[in-house]
């Protein structure tokens, strides 16, 4: 998957198709990778923390539902443009005073989004969020070589992403639990907390990580390092070299990333059309409400964890078959939900499947973009980055839209459409899979 190799000569490194990883002052370890980890989470647990208290929030600031849920949309746009022209223009920039800075941003946004009356107020600040969600994740992605040995790369990364599941299916449901106890706003206030620690963390634990743009001089077109240089950042990508028009070149030449991003639009909008609205599904439909609500989301968030675990390993060898099992699996739960969730019993039981389906979504979509485009990671991570991003926001704003001229149930039917329509996709283009 990664081919990476290391020389220990004077100063020179050899960088292999995902990028180089020299020996030396930059390589953060376990540590660091885990700060970007609850980095990550932070601010992918500050765009979906709406999806748990949407009710209370919707009611306390006099809106509909459908209403509320642009606090969801609207970071998730913002986000989605943002991914890959931070990517582009913060080229030179020092990786670790950058993503404290986009931290610090994120901590912000959520202390305002605790204190405001209206819910304008919570948009504006929801859109600084959505810069600092696109910015970190983005970055963030791709940072794996430059903090641990080569052999290793592959599997920081999958922790780094799995900050990503993890804030679905645990950040989530402890937002919920602390709406239930203390309000909405505490909710906000806390992320935002989570934020300034996750800043000082990064600041302490990542080592200084200069951006592409101080070793471009040293770099040759190649891809080699030529000089005593700063060590592991992979040659500037075509993105950083030729400007945002190269974001859009590596899909046109490279078909199983357009397939990737075709994956990730269906699979993310089908998911976040239905679980934006997984609060409303439980105590409407299913008649949870109170402790056991909270109690369920947790266990959809321990659910999802080893879903997470179960789709990572496989999806390293198999990313196309584990994308398939993930899209008939999300599609048929949330089938089941339309047909059968009426019942407490079957609300609950259908929860737990389907945060064990959705768990290894991130980890599964990394790891075809890894395997789709090996020379040029950090592009197609900034690509899927800012798809993700965008489903993210198109399935709250659908949902919503669908919620408020229909009812819940459409918001499970049009999910199962978009996830099962993934299912071939993920068929016919991971034909090739190693194994």
């Amino acid at each position: 998957m990664l081919d990476i190799q290391v020389e220990s000569g004077a100063g020179k490194g050899r960088a292999g198709k995902a990028g180089g990883a020299e020996r030396g002052p930059e390589r953060g370890g376990p540590s660091a990778v885990a700060a970007v980890t609850l980095g990550i989470f932070t601010v992918m647990t500050a765009e979906l923390l709406p999806v748990g208290l949407l009710t209370p929030a919707a009611a306390d600031l006099a809106v509909s539902e459908g209403t509320a849920a642009l606090m969801v949309t609207v970071p998730g746009l913002v986000a989605a443009l943002a991914a890959p022209l931070v990517t582009v223009r913060a080229a030179g920039a020092d990786r670790r005073a950058l993503l404290v800075a986009l931290l610090l941003l994120a901590a912000a946004a959520n202390l305002v989004s605790a204190l405001a009356g209206h819910l304008a107020v919570v948009l504006a600040a929801r859109v600084l969020l959505g810069i600092a969600i696109g910015g970190f994740w983005a970055l963030a992605g791709g940072l794996a070589p430059r903090l641990v040995p080569s052999g290793a790369v592959g599997r920081a990364t999958a922790v780094i992403f799995g900050g990503v599941s993890a804030a679905s299916v645990l950040g989530v449901p402890a937002g919920t639990l602390l709406t239930e106890r203390a309000g909405w706003r505490w909710a906000f206030a806390a992320t935002g907390l989570l934020a300034l620690l996750a800043a000082a963390a990064l600041r302490t634990l990542l080592p200084r990580l200069p951006g592409r743009g101080a070793r471009t001089a040293t770099t040759t077109d190649a891809g080699t390092s030529t000089g005593a240089g700063t060590g592991a950042e992979p040659c500037p990508s075509p993105a950083a070299r030729s400007g945002a028009g190269t974001l859009l070149a590596l899909p046109r030449r490279n078909r199983r990333v357009r397939a990737g991003l075709l994956l990730t639009l269906a699979l993310v909008t089908g998911h976040f059309l239905a679980y934006s609205f997984v609060r409303p599904l439980l105590t409407d439909r299913s008649g949870i409400s109170g402790s056991l609500l909270g109690a369920l989301l947790l266990g959809y968030g321990v659910a999802g964890v080893a879903g997470n675990f179960l789709a990572g390993s496989r999806a390293v060898r198999s990313p196309g078959r584990t994308l398939a099992v993930i899209a008939a699996a999300l599609g048929t739960v949330l089938l089941a939900g339309f047909l059968l969730g009426g019942s407490a019993i079957a609300g609950a039981g259908l929860l737990l499947l389907w945060g064990l389906a959705y768990g290894g979504v991130s980890v599964a979509l990394q790891s075809w973009f890894m395997a789709a485009a090996p020379d040029d990671v950090e592009t197609a991570t900034g690509l899927n980055v800012s798809v993700f991003c965008l489903a993210i926001a198109l399935g709250a704003l659908l949902g919503g839209l669908l919620v408020d001229a229909y009812s819940l149930d459409t918001v499970l039917l049009a999910g199962a459409a978009l996830t099962l329509a993934a299912f071939p996709v993920a068929v016919l283009s991971g034909r090739n899979d190693p194994s």
